[in-house]
Formats: C-alpha cells, sequence, structure tokens
C-alpha cells in the first residue's frame, strides 16, 4: 500500500474523532430573584458610579428610556447582571434584542459593573 495515501486519510480521521460533541441546548432561566433593599441600596450606588462616567465617553448614545416600562425593563436587566442571575453574554444579547444598535452602550455598563 502507498504510505503517502495513508497518512492523510489516518489524519483526517483522526480529526474528526477529536472534535468536541454538540452541546445540549438548555432551558433558559425566566425566574429572578427580587431584591433585597439591602441589595437595591448597593446596585443603586454602583449604578450612579457608572451613570456618572458616561458624560465622559464620547462614544455613548443614550439608550431611549423614555416609557416607565423601558425604564423598569432596564432596571430590572442591569440589576441581574449586577446581582449575577444572568451573565455579561446574556445581558447584551437580552439588550440587543430591544435595542439593536445600543452595543456599544450595553458592553459600557458590563464594563462598569465589572470595575465596581
Amino acid at each position: 500500500m502507498n504510505h503517502s495515501r495513508l497518512l492523510p486519510l489516518l489524519l483526517a480521521l483522526g480529526l474528526t474523532a477529536c472534535t468536541p460533541p454538540t452541546p445540549t441546548p438548555t432551558k433558559p432561566h425566566t425566574t429572578y430573584e427580587a431584591p433585597t433593599p439591602q441589595k437595591q441600596q448597593r446596585y443603586q450606588a454602583t449604578m450612579i458610579k457608572i451613570a456618572s462616567t458616561i458624560k465622559d465617553d464620547k462614544h455613548y448614545r443614550r439608550i431611549a428610556l423614555d416609557t416607565p416600562e423601558k425604564k423598569a425593563w432596564f432596571k430590572s436587566l442591569t440589576y441581574r447582571l449586577w446581582d449575577r442571575q444572568i451573565t455579561r453574554h446574556q445581558f447584551i444579547a437580552e439588550g440587543l434584542a430591544k435595542y439593536p444598535t445600543h452595543r456599544y452602550e450595553f458592553a459600557f455598563v458590563v464594563k462598569g459593573f465589572s470595575r465596581y
């Protein structure tokens, strides 16, 4: 048998055997804990710190939170990120689903939470 043809075949078989298994989809977590008064106070203090840095960032564009419902949605979303009930990737994905042109702003909030 020709060894020059056997080597690529063995390499190809070896690489296919090393592919990771396809992950099984997990059911999204849909119930979240409400903030306790103590957590609410700490969360609010962190949000004030993050908001105070917005004016120094020339790339940040205000997210239109012009209704009570939108404000409540954003507060809940940021609280869940702060309280580690969702990951930063989930936070950004959920934010972009509602405001697809504000990737920078959602990443800004994530960065702010990691800083404070």
